[in-house]
C-alpha cells in the first residue's frame, strides 16, 4: 500500500516538474536565446546600415535636390550676336548695275555697228526688233474711183488742165486712186491741194503712216554709274531708257 502511494506520488511529482519545465520557464528561455557572453545573432535585414552608406545616400539626396532646384530656375536668356558683313564700299569705284535699252536703230547694220562699239562696257546684251507705226508724210490725192477706167479718165482730165506730177494707183491699199504727191511738210501738202481744188478737182490731204521695223539693244552695263554710251554711239536719234533685266 505504501509502495503504491509512493509510486503515485512519484508519478505526480514527475508530472509537476515536467509541467513546470514546459510552462514556467518559457519567458526566461525566450529572453536568453543564447548563452551568457555569446553575442546575439541578427539577420542581415535587421542590421543598421553602415555610416558610409548613410553618408553616400545623404550626398546623393543633396545632389538631387540641388539639380531639381537648378532645373526650376529659368536659364538666363542667351543673346547671339551675328556680325554683319562688312558694308560694301560706297566710294567712287563701287560698281552699280542697271538694265537699259538703246534705240531705235533704223537698220540692222546700225544695230550691229553699235553693238560692236560698246564692246567690253557691257556684261550682257541682246538685240530685238519691234514694229512701230511711223508717219511717212502727207499725201495729196483724188478720191478713189469705182473702176480703173474711171481713174484713168480723171488722170487724163488733170493732164488737160496742165496739171503734172500725178499717177494712177492700180493696186495696194488704195486702188483706182489718182495720187498727186507725197509731202513731208504739211504746208506744201496744203498748197498742192489748194491748186488742185482751184482747177476743179476734189483733192484731199491724208496723213500717211505705215508699220516699219525698228531695232533696239537691251543691255546690262558692266558699271552703270560710269557707263558713257554716247562716247561710242554718236547718232543723235538714238536714246536710252531703263528696262526690265533679262
Amino acid at each position: 500500500m505504501v509502495l503504491r502511494l509512493l509510486f503515485v506520488l512519484l508519478i505526480a511529482f514527475n508530472i509537476a516538474v515536467g509541467a513546470w519545465l514546459l510552462l514556467g520557464q518559457n519567458d526566461t528561455h525566450a529572453s536568453f536565446a543564447t548563452d551568457p557572453g555569446v553575442p546575439k545573432l541578427h539577420l542581415l535585414s535587421e542590421l543598421p546600415p553602415p555610416a558610409s552608406t548613410i553618408a553616400q545616400a545623404a550626398s546623393i539626396a543633396s545632389a538631387a535636390s540641388t539639380t531639381a532646384a537648378t532645373a526650376s530656375v529659368p536659364a538666363p536668356a542667351t543673346t547671339t550676336t551675328t556680325r554683319a558683313p562688312a558694308a560694301a564700299s560706297t566710294d567712287a569705284n563701287t560698281l552699280s548695275y542697271a538694265c537699259m535699252a538703246l534705240g531705235p536703230f533704223a537698220t540692222q547694220e546700225d544695230l550691229r555697228i553699235a553693238r560692236n562699239a560698246l564692246g567690253a562696257q557691257v556684261q550682257r546684251i541682246r538685240a530685238r526688233q519691234e514694229q512701230t507705226m511711223q508717219m511717212r508724210g502727207w499725201w495729196v490725192h483724188l478720191p478713189p474711183s469705182a473702176t480703173h477706167a474711171a481713174a484713168l479718165a480723171q488722170a487724163r482730165a488733170l493732164g488737160a488742165r496742165n496739171i503734172q506730177d500725178y499717177f494712177v494707183v492700180s493696186s495696194g491699199d488704195n486702188p483706182n486712186t489718182v495720187s498727186l504727191g507725197l509731202f513731208k511738210d504739211p504746208a506744201n501738202a496744203r498748197k498742192r491741194r489748194d491748186e488742185i481744188l482751184a482747177a476743179g478737182f476734189p483733192a484731199q490731204v491724208t496723213e500717211r503712216t505705215e508699220n516699219v521695223p525698228e531695232y533696239w539693244l537691251d543691255l546690262i552695263p558692266t558699271d552703270s554709274k560710269h557707263f558713257d554710251w554716247r562716247s561710242r554711239i554718236h547718232d543723235p536719234a538714238i536714246g536710252s531708257h531703263s528696262t526690265g533685266c533679262f
